[in-house]
């Protein structure tokens, strides 16, 4: 029997003087993470300059880390109260995915006693009550938005209902004297772990059979980097060899990962045998900060340790459509850009 996959989209129409012309659409997906709501937020108000088709929170969305859900809750009210935030939401579709300090707790994962409640709470404020993420655990879902003839799928991931504890740092720095701070996680060596646990696994499969042009993933933490200490995907080898295998084995082109979390901005390449290179663009510090970058192999443009947000310009009209993807800080520079060709992203 076959499967019913239920696919909601986000058709935007634009006016003929300024998105949409005949057949040069272009597609404006704007993203960040990392914002405090007891602290002003001029960077939202960037993001509704720059006219997005949609943007993507991912992650960090408040700081609440709390077991007390009136709490949690009187958080997210607090966001939805600022000016920013209602200049954005009157003017842009929203999507969002979590990370620990909305999820409950820092760093936390599937062990999290109110997990169910929490996500009652980030759905009731961020309004996709009508999706399917009501009929599984957890909070992973997809969307399509359309460009004319084109299509961009956005996938979000849920990266705490499922994953398992990280590994505690085991004082074991390989000789490595980049690590001059100190390290937190060491990542698994067996794979007898899981950060998406199985069924989002299979989830994921099939969405990445869904026709779709580009396709973006998006991760509260890092995928494309390399071992840091910190959180990130490196801490699961096991489970960042499974999503290369994945895309390989559905053949999934135009995939594109975004993702928060660190307080910085960066993009990285990971190159991998016989798949396509996979770009991960940071975007990490609507309010919050960090003092430095960690060391990653894979950094090919950043780090900005300003306030920002991410913006992927998905130029249409060219024979080989060009992935314009930069990183904007709170006063309205350009700090990142980097043309990616659809060419690029294909099997």
């Amino acid at each position: 029997m076959k499967k019913l996959i239920l696919i909601f989209f986000i058709i935007v129409a634009c006016s003929p003087d300024s998105k949409q012309g005949s057949g040069d659409r272009i597609t404006v997906i704007a993203f960040g993470s990392c914002g405090d709501q007891r602290h002003p937020q001029p960077v939202l108000e960037k993001v509704v300059e720059n006219q997005p088709d949609v943007f993507i929170y991912l992650g960090d969305n408040i700081y609440s880390d709390t077991d007390n859900m009136d709490t949690l809750r009187r958080n997210y009210q607090v966001l939805g109260a600022k000016s920013e935030f209602k200049k954005l939401k009157a003017s842009t579709p929203i999507l969002a995915t979590w990370d620990d300090h909305d999820y409950g707790w820092n760093d936390a994962g599937r062990h999290y006693a109110f997990k169910e409640k929490s996500k009652e709470i980030f759905l009731d404020f961020f309004g996709v009550a009508d999706s399917t993420v009501l009929r599984h655990a957890g909070i992973y879902h997809s969307k399509l938005v359309a460009a004319d003839t084109r299509t961009v799928q956005v996938i979000l991931l849920d990266m705490r209902t499922f994953r398992d504890k990280v590994l505690p740092y085991n004082g074991n720095r390989e000789g490595d004297s980049r690590f001059d701070y100190g390290l937190e996680y060491s990542p698994y060596t067996t794979a007898d772990s899981t950060m998406l646990g199985e069924a989002q696994w299979q989830w994921l499969e099939e969405q990445l059979q869904v026709p779709a042009d580009v396709r973006i993933i998006g991760s509260s933490t890092q995928f494309g980097i390399t071992h840091n200490g910190y959180e990130a995907w490196a801490n699961f080898p096991h489970e960042q060899q499974r999503m290369l295998e994945v895309i390989r084995k559905t053949e999934a082109n135009g995939v594109v990962f975004i993702s928060g979390d660190v307080h910085y901005a960066e993009i990285s390449r990971l190159n991998a045998p016989g798949l396509y290179p996979l770009y991960d663009i940071t975007a990490s510090g609507i309010t919050s900060t960090w003092d430095f970058a960690t060391p990653n192999d894979n950094r090919i443009d950043g780090p900005v340790m300003e306030n920002h947000f991410g913006l992927i310009r998905i130029d249409w009209k060219e024979k080989d459509p060009a992935v314009h993807c930069a990183i904007i800080d709170v006063s309205g520079k350009e700090r990142i850009n980097r043309t990616i060709r659809l060419s690029e992203l294909q099997f």
